[in-house]
């Protein structure tokens, strides 16, 4: 039996959403072969446990004051009660499951390579550069990996000049824009702007989620999803679409109205998918992704140029989140994906513990 923690949760705009995915893969899990103890930070930042299985999707951290646990800044494979310090649980592998802030970008990550835990996911760099969306794309050109024109921003900036900000936007890019919040994902804090004078309305709301901000040229696109599963040898599902049930993508399409829809994007050439195929394995190359992760692209509907967006390097595993449904399509349930995500957790572990630790 493997001892699995399932840490969700977390304090970020995600928490909702991270809620629903460690509640399928809490499900997902066949409980003759994993032990899960299910791990929730609250928004508090205070991590309690175990967390009932039919309180993951709706967890109440008053319900679980008494129940707060962590781990000592220490090695050690080990949950503690922090009642009383006592070992609470032998841990073989912990699997991660935070959306976005201190979760998703490389924090809790270090963490874990801190106190030499295995874990699923990608690893500290991977995280942090696949979170932040300006790194990403700067990594991007520097590789030849086309992507829609961007500007990146600091908000000291544009608290500080918000007119030159703005002249020095419309300047570089052309209408209509995406304003984002650079290490957010699940569309929060995304504004689709049509004119000049909604601009500086859209940098604002995505300032309140991040200090950083990338603005993207808007095109007239398909949305391609691919979910990618290893570490170095990367094996790719099928290609899905989204079809967004507003003007993009956003958070209330995906997760409140449940109005966007997903399918199989089965009309794509072989030339296309040849092209998608070479630069999802780039990607996850040049970003250093390990274990699973969801990579999406634009096709232009204007001239059939195919565009990376971004990796999402802890997607969604909601019943209705593309990661899991592309492999489904491709004939592995939920319960075989994470039997594979565990194997590759404990094979990065092991790969890193060959290497050489003095000289």
């Amino acid at each position: 039996m493997i001892n699995v923690v399932l840490i969700f949760g977390g304090r970020s705009g995600e928490h909702e959403v991270s809620l629903r995915s460690a509640q399928s893969i809490y499900n997902g899990f066949d409980k003759t072969k994993y032990d899960v103890t299910a791990v929730c930070i609250a928004k508090s930042g205070k991590w309690y446990g175990p967390v009932d299985p039919e309180d993951i999707a709706s967890f109440k951290e008053e319900n679980y004051v008494n129940n707060e646990v962590g781990f000592l800044p220490k090695p050690g494979k080990t949950l503690y009660n922090f009642k009383d310090f006592s070992a609470f649980k032998d841990i073989d592998i912990v699997f991660p499951i935070i959306h976005g802030t201190n979760g998703e970008d490389g924090t809790l990550q270090g963490l874990l390579e801190y106190m030499d835990m295995p874990y699923t996911g990608s690893g500290v760099c991977g995280s942090a550069v696949g979170m932040d969306k300006i790194i990403m794309k700067d990594i991007y050109k520097a590789n030849q990996i086309p992507q829609v024109n961007y500007v990146g921003l600091d908000t000291t900036r544009l608290f500080s000049d918000p007119d030159a900000v703005e002249k020095e936007i419309l300047e570089a890019l052309t209408l209509p824009l995406f304003v984002k919040p650079a290490n957010l994902g699940s569309s929060v804090g995304i504004t689709k702007v049509k004119d000049k004078a909604s601009l500086r309305d859209a940098l604002l709301f995505a300032a309140k989620y991040d200090r950083r901000i990338v603005i993207e040229e808007g095109r007239n696109v398909r949305e391609i999803e691919v979910s990618a599963l290893g570490n170095h040898e990367v094996l790719l599902s099928g290609y899905g679409e989204v079809i967004p049930g507003s003007e993009f993508y956003d958070y209330e399409s995906k997760y409140i109205y449940d109005t966007s829809v997903t399918k199989m994007a089965d009309d794509l050439s072989t030339e296309q998918l040849k092209t998608l195929d070479f630069y999802s394995k780039k990607a996850y190359q040049v970003l250093d992704l390990a274990g699973f992760t969801r990579i999406d692209f634009f096709i232009d509907k204007d001239n059939g140029e195919i565009l990376i967006n971004e990796v999402n390097t802890l997607p969604g595993f909601t019943s209705i989140s593309m990661y899991p449904k592309l492999w489904e399509e491709q004939g592995m349930p939920i319960n075989e994906l994470l039997d594979h995500v565990i194997r590759l957790g404990f094979d990065r572990y092991e790969e890193k513990n060959k290497l050489k630790r003095d000289f």
